[in-house]
């Protein structure tokens, strides 16, 4: 049996190809009357139109993709990923766009770009793949970055990192805490934090910062950064290996609030009491913040209105190759709960 064409359908509706294209591809184009027409027509003659001859004629496919740089187990447990994916999606739906999600394919970014059949992307903090912007230039893919160094050109979306961790290390040694452990997320320089790049060295910087005003720093010795995987798990894991030291800090300063929360898990299982033995304090203000006992101070980052405001800024590229590329810093705010 010979495939239906838009022709057949045509020819049945007594309207034209053009018409029965916009059916498919434009239907406000069409009056309400012509369209249903068409659709019966085509549903009787089961009609199925192919998405990527479309695309070949087109050359969009209505999709953008976001470029992850962990597998998606690991980006699913990540709360704060979840609320950067609904603010894309939020304006994903304003445009009618379909988005895709882009891990690594079998450990390789390169192979998961050149596969993703997308109009463009976001990457999600990909600073230790410098090689994969690379690859999308070289695919003349459109492209912004986020939670990245800003580069000439490149239009990027970060939060201000760097004074949300000033603040947050502020509001513990205003407290007069002076043994303190920083939980950080771990990354490819395993603990050489001078080596940090993106959004773990703005965050150092905002903490070194706020440690020098009272004559501290990262190599003074009641100052110590254990790197942990960025999960309730790695919190949980690091406060019980920082508690079975003789050594005890006064406070915690966590780069994450899943993994302050993993702390407090343990802290309670081994009898400690927050914040009457150890001040704690988080980052992002996930929606579990404010629930779990003690409810958690924080530093309260906007990640849905990063994630609308990164995929509204690669729209208007897809629909502007010429527009000026924009450095975007949205505001954190300082949360105080209990347990600090």
């Amino acid at each position: 049996m010979s495939r239906v064409t838009i022709q057949d359908i045509a020819e049945r509706a007594g309207v034209s190809k053009t018409s029965v294209s916009f059916a498919f591809n434009k239907p406000e184009q069409l009056s309400e009357a012509t369209l249903t027409r068409i659709l019966e027509v085509a549903r009787e003659l089961g009609f199925n139109p192919d998405p990527i001859a479309s695309n070949l004629k087109t050359r969009r496919t209505g999709c953008i993709g976001i470029l992850l740089p962990q597998p998606l187990p690991v980006i699913a447990r990540n709360t704060h990923t979840m609320a950067f994916l609904e603010g894309v999606g939020a304006a994903c739906q304003d445009e009618d766009l379909s988005v895709l999600l882009v891990p690594p394919q079998k450990g390789s970014l390169r192979r998961a770009i050149l596969r993703a059949a997308v109009d463009g992307f976001l990457t999600l903090g990909l600073e230790t793949f410098r090689e994969t912007m690379q690859v999308l230039k070289q695919r003349g893919m459109p492209f912004v970055m986020v939670d990245s160094d800003p580069v000439e050109g490149i239009s990027c979306v970060n939060i201000d990192d760097q004074g949300g961790a000033y603040a947050a290390m502020h509001h513990i040694v205003s407290r007069g805490h002076r043994k303190i452990a920083i939980l950080g997320i771990r990354s490819g320089s395993f603990g050489h934090y001078r080596d940090y790049a993106g959004t773990l060295r703005r965050r150092i910087d905002g903490y070194q910062q706020a440690l020098g005003e009272v004559g501290l720093s990262l190599g003074n010795r009641n100052v110590r950064l254990l790197e942990c995987e960025c999960d309730i798990e790695g919190g949980y894991d690091a406060f019980r290996e920082v508690w079975s030291k003789r050594w005890h800090p006064t406070a915690i300063v966590a780069m994450a609030d899943v993994l302050a929360i993993g702390a407090m898990q343990a802290a309670r299982e081994l009898g400690v009491d927050i914040p009457q033995e150890v001040a704690l304090i988080g980052y992002d203000d996930i929606s579990a913040s404010s629930l779990v006992c003690p409810s958690l101070s924080t530093i309260r980052q906007p990640a849905m209105e990063k994630g609308r405001v990164a995929t509204t800024t690669l729209i208007r590229t897809l629909k502007d190759a010429h527009a000026e590329p924009q450095h975007i810093v949205l505001d954190v705010q300082l949360v105080e709960r209990q347990s600090s």
